[in-house]
């Protein structure tokens, strides 16, 4: 039988990154969080966390957190129908891609939370990041563009995300005033929310320019817009999210002659563990029947649960 203090001392060290943080979220010494892991590993006869400049679970140890994740939401559905047991708001944590959560994320969530008494544990990762959370055991559900789930989780359709390359007036009289080319796209400073984000490339991929390019690297929605109103550079921005600033017209389309080349369109799939309990189904639910109020729908064929 698992002792779950042990689970619990690994849950905290690697949740708040070390063990002095880890420790003082627990409420206990430094040394006592040391010592359960210790025991853990002794009783394992193997290491469940690479000390390392960075500390990282091993991979029996991504497996033992998976399990004490999930029985923290098991608990909670235990408290909803036995409420002599005790009181407890649990928190979720997910894996959500920046410019879902500076968009539809939050009000889709309200009545939601308020409902069932949840908190997040929100990480904010590009997509492909975020998969790699979830394989990991790190979360217990994520947003990305892959349909294919991992071991032991579901994958369903919600929607897709329209970007499109914007820029402000001056930026585009300036760096574009013939248009877009190959040259100007040579010099033209772009923005890139991060080193794993690749939708620039594909944009430009689609315009024929397979160069590289200069780039500002901003890893925050709302920088992003920011940067780009200010006319530091063109990037990929949801449609949703700067529907004024495009009514006002002080972000607009960069030129291109192909109509099915300026904007993209980014599939979004809910991935969440199979065995995580009445909870995060009923926050499944909840996605697949709004998504169409946020989201665009996504092709017919890739429409389906997996």
């Amino acid at each position: 039988m698992f002792d779950y203090k042990l689970l619990e001392a690994l849950t905290a060290v690697v949740d708040q990154g070390g063990f002095e943080r880890g420790a003082q979220q627990l409420g206990l010494t430094q040394s006592a969080v040391s010592q359960r892991i210790k025991l853990l590993e002794a009783r394992l006869g193997q290491p469940v966390l690479v000390r390392g400049p960075r500390l990282a679970p091993t991979p029996v140890g991504r497996r033992l957190l998976n399990h004490a994740r999930q029985v923290r939401l098991l608990e909670h559905d235990l408290l909803d129908q036995v409420p002599t047991l005790g009181e407890a708001e649990p928190r979720l944590r997910l894996a959500i891609n920046a410019d879902s959560l500076a968009t539809w994320w939050p009000a889709s969530m309200a009545s939601f939370c308020r409902e069932h008494r949840l908190l997040f544990e929100l990480l904010v990762e590009d997509q492909e990041v975020a998969l790699r959370r979830m394989r990991d055991g790190e979360v217990a559900g994520c947003l990305c563009d892959t349909p294919r789930p991992v071991q032991g989780a579901r994958s369903h359709a919600l929607g897709q995300m329209r970007y499109r390359a914007l820029a402000s007036p001056a930026f585009i009289a300036r760096h574009f005033p013939a248009g877009l080319s190959h040259a100007a796209l040579r010099h033209a400073p772009a923005i890139v929310y991060g080193p794993d984000d690749r939708l620039q490339h594909r944009y430009l991929a689609r315009h024929g320019f397979h160069e590289p390019f200069p780039h500002h690297l901003c890893p925050s929605s709302e920088g992003f817009v920011g940067m780009a109103l200010a006319g530091l550079g063109y990037g990929m921005i949801p449609e949703r999210q700067v529907a004024r600033e495009l009514a006002e017209g002080r972000l607009v389309e960069l030129p291109s002659l192909d109509d099915q080349a300026r904007r993209i369109e980014v599939p979004l799939y809910w991935h969440h563990w199979r065995q995580g309990g009445a909870t995060l189904e009923a926050l499944t639910g909840h996605l697949l029947r709004h998504s169409g109020d946020w989201l665009e729908p996504l092709p017919q064929d890739d429409d389906a649960p997996r």
